[in-house]
């Protein structure tokens, strides 16, 4: 699937304020950044913008922000630690407001090659509302262009994603998008539109609820399905096997029965565990040691919790995956931030990093298993969008790509 939209490459920025949605969404603990993935991945489209001699005003969601503007979601940290990482210094316009008179003075003042980071967009309750046309104006009015690179939020049509957009065609200016939306959209569309064969896609988690069209969508895509996490044990109940007390969302039983006729209808592999590493009860906090036991899915007893896949899937799961030339993996196969029960995560992931072909990592948990367990660097693409990409492998279209102005 080609991108056919402007991307920087297309634009024209000296002289020009640019307004660029990044998607520094980042952890924090005591202030602190805990993961810098998201910061690393805006560099390349920032950089170039600086060289272009743009006047490069970054903008950004951090948290929830449930309780109001608050000094711990501030994007005060990522300033700093994108100012390290550019090599200048970063204006950070620390007002609540977001796009007040400190912003505006701010980029008024602002040279070539100049980077002003305002405050954390949510701070501004109508970012995610319907009523955010104002707060998208006073964004429009700081730029003359602007450039969306925050695919972790492409999928929310909020007023910095999608409605400064608006603003920004009607005073004539241009919206592109950036290196990484780039990268994200070629290495996700191709993988779902045009895959190189056989393709297999790996689907994790809890919920099955949170993957009903994902898994709808790529049975019609891949050559094999397998299905972990959570999530299948609503299927092994669907088949009729006893799945004790494992998660279960008895309202879609019949949608993975419906699931797995269609795999069969469409000569298509799914694959569900053959056994399960189970506990007698979920440990408390989620990483403190805790006993386990196997079974095989056919003597589960009615007292235990499936809370990872056994070895012999393990070992199923990682013999699919050896032939495959595409692969995409979305959620993890397990309670994988307690170590005695990431084993299956970690052996899918070990499979993904022995394989020559093209691994997808979905973001999410995925992406923080793979992070984690040290096997990045192996992978093809690791997506920065957990809810974007489920919606793009679901054939969903992104708001925040939609926005953007064709070539």
């Amino acid at each position: 699937m080609s991108l056919n939209k402007k991307s920087v490459d297309d634009i024209n920025v000296a002289g020009k304020r640019v307004l660029v949605r990044c998607d520094f969404n980042v952890p924090l603990k005591g202030g602190e950044i805990t993961d810098e993935t998201r910061i690393v991945a805006a560099l390349p489209t920032i950089n170039k913008l600086i060289e272009d001699g743009g006047k490069v005003i970054l903008c950004s969601h951090l948290g929830k922000v449930k309780n109001g503007p608050n000094e711990g979601e501030s994007l005060a940290p990522v300033a700093k630690r994108l100012s390290e990482k550019l090599g200048k210094e970063v204006n950070f316009v620390s007002d609540y407001n977001v796009t007040g008179e400190a912003a505006t003075k701010a980029v008024e003042e602002m040279k070539e090659g100049d980077v002003v980071l305002l405050q954390n967009t949510r701070f501004r309750g109508s970012e995610e509302t319907k009523n955010g046309e104002q707060f998208s104006k006073e964004l429009a009015d700081l730029a003359d262009v602007y450039v969306c690179d925050a695919f972790g939020s492409s999928h929310r049509a909020h007023a910095s994603v999608e409605g400064v957009t608006k603003c920004i065609t009607a005073k004539g200016g241009e919206n592109a998008v950036g290196y990484l939306m780039q990268k994200e959209i070629e290495f996700l569309g191709n993988a779902v539109e045009n895959p190189v064969r056989p393709f297999v896609a790996i689907l994790g988690g809890a919920k099955v609820a949170d993957k009903l069209n994902v898994i709808s969508n790529l049975l019609e895509k891949c050559d094999t399905l397998i299905i972990g996490g959570g999530m299948a044990y609503t299927f092994l109940k669907a088949k009729g096997h006893e799945i004790g007390n494992s998660l279960v969302d008895d309202s879609k039983l019949d949608y993975c029965k419906e699931m797995m006729e269609k795999a069969e209808k469409l000569g298509k592999k799914l694959l569900l565990p053959v056994d399960s590493v189970t506990i007698s009860e979920f440990p408390n906090p989620i990483d403190a040691p805790v006993e386990v036991e196997t079974y095989g899915v056919e003597d589960m007893p009615a007292d235990r919790e499936g809370c990872d896949i056994g070895p012999k899937t393990a070992e199923l799961y990682a013999d699919a995956v050896k032939s495959a030339k595409t692969v995409v993996w979305n959620g993890p196969m397990g309670v994988f931030e307690n170590p005695t029960l990431a084993e299956g995560t970690i052996a899918v992931a070990k499979a993904l990093a022995e394989t020559d072909a093209t691994t997808i990592i979905g973001g999410g948990d995925s992406a923080a298993a793979v992070n984690q367990l040290g096997f990045a660097d192996k992978m093809s693409h690791i997506s920065t969008g957990g809810g974007a990409s489920l919606e793009f492998l679901e054939g969903k279209e992104l708001p925040g790509v939609v926005a953007a102005d064709d070539k």
